[in-house]
């Protein structure tokens, strides 16, 4: 358990007043947190499995086709070594594998509890991610699955947020080609979306809490960048994600599917359809797994 504090200021009260819907502005102190350090970061890279690791140049468009990514040819703890001026991005993932790192997230976590606990229910399938971008670096137009508060570590970034559940920024069938799997995080983006957005300034000591699946894109400032990102899931996203599911399942089928939100009562039942489905598919599987000695013979 460490002894910094996530939020500064009264965050926690600008954080209550837009969660879970709204994207907000708060202030942390982790940003002199020595697990943040660079040497203590190549270290983590080094050590993480290779599969919790992503990275690629860093010159990137908002709307990039992710068949023009390029990646860099160095290793990973030389990438958070030479950030300032390899031109790289990189994303460290599931970084609360480690111990320390995982100490962090829950002391994080369990300050905010009173709010999401309250609002969306115990915490579903906590992560922790670090991100270092150099100079002038953007991450392009995407959504996340999670509930999200990027905590700006070191140097400067603007966040652009879009709204979550505007059909003509994120149409209903992105959404369950989304949720499908296989698709690439990358979305398109047009410029009179923006018109909509809300840009988040950021600077050390300074963090933006993202709620599921709000459109963002981010412009990395004149310095390199070190950011923290705490997620989690919850029992609303989880419905939201069962939902998309089941409506692409039906759109498959040739059934047109109302639009999410639309009907609240036909939604719940999608919802709670599916998941009867999935629970009783597991118990089968775990009752073949059982007996799957007698059953090979």
């Amino acid at each position: 358990m460490t002894d910094a504090t996530l939020f500064a200021d009264g965050g926690l009260v600008d954080f209550a007043r837009a969660y879970p819907g709204e994207a907000a502005a708060v202030r942390h102190q982790l940003h002199d947190h020595p697990l943040f350090a660079p040497d203590a970061l190549a270290a983590l890279a080094e050590r993480l499995p290779a599969s919790h690791v992503e990275q690629s140049l860093g010159n990137l468009k908002v709307d990039q086709d992710p068949s023009g990514i390029r990646q860099s040819t160095l290793s990973p703890g030389e990438i958070v070594r030479t950030i300032a001026t390899n031109g790289c991005w990189m994303v460290l993932k599931k970084v609360d594998v480690d111990p320390a790192y995982a100490a962090l997230i829950d002391a994080c976590l369990a300050e905010i509890a009173p709010v999401t606990q309250l609002m969306t229910g115990e915490y579903r399938r906590r992560e922790a991610f670090i991100f270092l971008s150099a100079p002038g670096s953007v991450t392009p137009f995407h959504m996340d699955p999670e509930h999200n508060i990027l905590l700006q570590i070191a140097g400067t970034k603007t966040m652009r947020v879009y709204p979550t559940g505007d059909a003509e920024i994120v149409p209903q069938e992105v959404h369950e080609a989304f949720h499908r799997g296989g698709a690439h995080r990358n979305m398109r983006h047009d410029p009179s979306f923006d018109a909509k957005a809300r840009d988040f300034a950021m600077g050390p000591g300074e963090a933006v809490y993202v709620p599921v699946k709000a459109p963002h894109w981010v412009q990395n400032g004149p310095v390199p960048s070190i950011s923290f990102s705490i997620t989690w899931r919850s029992a609303m996203s989880d419905g939201e994600a069962r939902l998309h599911r089941v409506n692409q399942r039906m759109r498959a089928l040739g059934v047109p599917p109302t639009a999410s939100g639309a009907n609240p009562g036909i939604d719940a039942v999608k919802v709670a359809g599916h998941r009867m489905i999935k629970n009783a598919a597991a118990r089968v599987k775990r009752a073949l797994g059982k007996g799957g000695d007698r059953a090979a013979y």
